[in-house]
């Protein structure tokens, strides 16, 4: 493959990377590139839908409040502000480019979900909000001719000199080549692939963060991951997401003995925050010492649950479920990153020209704790300013391009392979939903003795792949150590309260090839 050269680089396919690259046409050539099909990631699977200040009796100012408490006192306020503030003019734009939010009465309809005092989730065929969103911006990215879509291509690493990103090293068949250009956004989505059990697609193996850290990007809030607390659990099946919305349609988890437990737990019983939830469920499967516990919907009406969740009751049917006569069997997983890469309210990172947007950047928007449904609207808002924002840069050229290492693979694919498995293994284990110093200190034992990979070139996506799986398992881990207090998503048994300087944001940064955390 040869070299290259564009205005701007996108990677990554999800909503933010697509807002960002249909703002991005406007001011010059755009290459938007993914590691497999371009709808392929955690944008196309969202079910529950995307939260927006629209409804009659709702306020920006409410949205704003709601937000701020389930972040646990870590928002950042102007980000929040930002979010909630120009999040209805995105999603008016999508409604005007096509999107078909579901209605009553020709009126948008709105659901309410976990942690939210309003009814202001809109969604999409019942469960699909996602995959609609996605054809719209699909649909749009289609019409820009100055818009290149490079998918099966894997991304490497940052072109980085003297602070500034110049591009980004690419893989595709086994063939290295470079794309330069003035601005680079990446938004290549989560990392729940860093845990054994997660509600991620296989693509979200948190590249887009790793490559940042390993070009010397500031990383922030990692300790903080989100567990959703209800995902089906059953032998020989996918870890697959029952969407929040089904205990705001009055969904009840009971434990594996009939008891519905939740109240006990927080007042607001099913529809307490995420991390409230999961952590009851654990607590509860210890108490009656089983694996999993139901979430219930055989008292609401049938006809109801399969046009409101057609895409969740036809999936349970595929497992011999039928959720309108069954209790669902489920168990949380890791779900959301809340952290990521460190950047400023228009998405700017501490490089000169790389940008993040999306569940890949940390604005601080999310706090401790996402509110529900505030993802694909996230997404939206601040893939559109970090581009507003980039498109500004000049064009530069650097001196010289180092060209990347082409020694061979060292490590057979079967032993990459069971090093990732180990990986997710010790994180979901010892870095999951309930930590302690003692897991903590283990897990970063067990996962430095392959740190020595982050510095190895590779060809495979599998490598590569788990390759940034260690270095964002160990940015977790790290900052999990260093955070001696309990907020929000993060529960440490060792240390309960909050912590003395709890309002701090721990930040990690490679270091003499260390990665170090710098509060």
């Amino acid at each position: 493959m040869q070299d290259l050269k564009t205005d701007f680089i996108v990677v990554g396919g999800g909503v933010a990377g697509l807002r960002a690259a249909i703002e991005l046409s406007r001011h010059g050539d755009v290459i938007v590139l993914t590691k497999d099909v371009l709808t392929e990631g955690s944008t196309e699977y969202a079910q529950g839908g995307v939260a927006v200040a629209l409804n009659y009796d709702d306020e920006v100012a409410i949205h704003f409040e709601d937000t701020i408490k389930a972040g646990d006192g870590l928002c950042r306020h102007d980000a929040v502000n930002i979010l909630v503030k120009e999040g209805p003019d995105r999603i008016l734009e999508l409604i005007d480019w096509g999107a078909e939010f579901d209605k009553e009465d020709s009126k948008l309809a709105f659901t309410i979900e976990a942690a939210h005092s309003r009814k202001r989730i809109l969604h999409a065929k019942g469960d699909s909000t996602g995959k609609e969103i996605m054809r719209v911006l699909v649909d749009k990215i289609k019409t820009l001719k100055n818009v290149k879509k490079m998918s099966f291509n894997t991304a490497v690493d940052l072109i980085v000199q003297d602070n500034i990103c110049y591009g980004v090293v690419v893989c595709k068949e086994n063939s290295i080549f470079k794309i330069l250009g003035r601005a680079t956004i990446i938004a290549t989505g989560g990392a729940g692939q860093v845990y054994s059990r997660t509600t991620n697609p296989d693509v979200c193996t948190g590249d887009g963060i790793a490559m940042a850290l390993r070009a010397g990007a500031i990383l922030e809030d990692m300790e903080f991951v989100q567990f959703h607390p209800t995902v089906l659990y059953a032998p020989n099946t996918p870890s697959f997401l029952l969407s929040e919305a089904m205990r705001g349609e009055g969904a009840i988890i009971r434990d594996v003995n009939g008891d519905a437990f939740m109240q006990r737990y927080h007042p607001k019983a099913e529809l307490a925050p995420r991390d409230v939830v999961s952590r009851a469920i654990i607590s509860q499967m210890v108490e009656t010492k089983s694996d999993h516990v139901y979430l219930d919907l055989t008292h609401l009406n049938p006809e109801f649950l399969k046009k409101r969740f057609p895409r969740i009751y036809s999936t349970c049917l595929g497992y011999n479920l039928d959720i309108t006569k069954q209790m669902v069997p489920i168990s949380p997983a890791a779900h959301y990153l809340m952290g990521g890469i460190k950047t400023d309210i228009d998405g700017a990172t501490n490089i000169k020209g790389l940008y993040s947007a999306g569940e890949s950047a940390c604005t601080g928007v999310h706090g401790a704790n996402r509110l529900a449904s505030n993802s694909l609207l996230e997404g939206l808002v601040f893939g559109f300013r970090c581009a507003v924002h980039a498109s500004g840069l000049e064009p530069l050229n650097p001196t010289t391009v180092t060209d990347f290492d082409n020694a061979k693979e060292t490590i057979s694919r079967s032993d990459i392979n069971t090093i990732r498995n180990h990986i997710k293994k010790t994180m979901w284990e010892y870095v999951g939903i309930i930590r302690c110093g003692k897991s903590l200190s283990q897990a970063k034992q067990e996962i430095s003795r392959w740190k020595d990979i982050m510095d190895m070139p590779f060809r495979s996506r599998i490598g590569i792949e788990t390759k940034n799986i260690i270095c964002v398992a160990m940015a977790i881990t790290e900052s999990a150590l260093c955070r001696e207090g309990s907020v929000g998503a993060h529960y440490r048994t060792d240390f309960k309260e909050r912590g003395e300087n709890w309002q701090r944001h721990i930040s990690v940064k490679l270091i003499d090839k260390e990665i170090k955390t710098c509060i």
